[in-house]
């Protein structure tokens, strides 16, 4: 692993020993789930669970201010520098870690978990990249206890979101067994509403 890999690793790994969550969902999430995320993510910021986002417009964001809201801590994967930077580029001094590239690996990632890869253009394609930092870390070695999110369709899995972002993460982390709490489905905002420091919630048939 090339030398500047190693150091974003060491720089998003230094909450190693936390819990870490992934934090996405759709661009197009309405106001108000974008209220409740705020909450959820300030509420776990506050029971020491370490926020994984990538800053896109939307639920990214609303999980971002809440965290920091909470005095939480964040790793922000960005598709390219300064990405969506007036949503994050004065964080609060050692709450921030930021990756501003995917790494070459998670290009090859990404390449095995989206169906029309080979069509996308080198915008689309740094965007689908990071999703899977988001999920699995710097190190892509590094699984998130569980993954955040809000669809229209309230997936678990990605299958019906081809197109999107937000389905290409919840392939990564079905395909790492990693659970997913999908906030449109009531009985997933309770068990996170009631995550506990240091412990993975739980929903019943996840």
């Amino acid at each position: 692993m090339p030398a500047s890999e190693r150091d974003a690793g060491r720089r998003a790994g230094r909450a190693e020993g936390q819990r870490t969550y992934a934090g996405i969902g759709s661009r197009q999430t309405p106001a108000d789930v974008l209220a409740l995320i705020g909450s959820l993510a300030e509420r776990l910021a506050g029971r020491g669970w370490v926020l994984r986002t990538g800053a896109s417009p939307g639920a990214d964001q609303a999980f971002y201010r809440g965290a920091l809201a909470g005095g939480g801590q964040v790793e922000l994967y960005l598709p390219w520098p300064r990405f969506e930077a007036a949503s994050w580029a004065e964080p609060p001094r050692q709450a921030v870690s930021v990756v501003d590239r995917p790494a070459p690996a998670a290009y090859e990632l990404a390449a095995r978990f989206h169906p029309d890869w080979a069509t996308l253009g080198p915008c689309e394609r740094p965007l689908l990249a990071r999703d899977g930092h988001q999920v699995l870390g710097a190190d892509l070695a590094s699984p998130a206890a569980f993954v955040g999110c809000w669809t229209t369709d309230g997936s678990l899995d990605g299958a019906g979101l081809l197109s999107e972002g937000t389905g290409q993460a919840l392939r990564i982390a079905h395909a790492n067994s990693v659970p997913v709490f999908n906030l449109a489905r009531p009985e997933h905002v309770r068990a996170l509403s009631d995550a506990r420091s240091g412990r993975c919630p739980r929903a019943g048939g996840v």
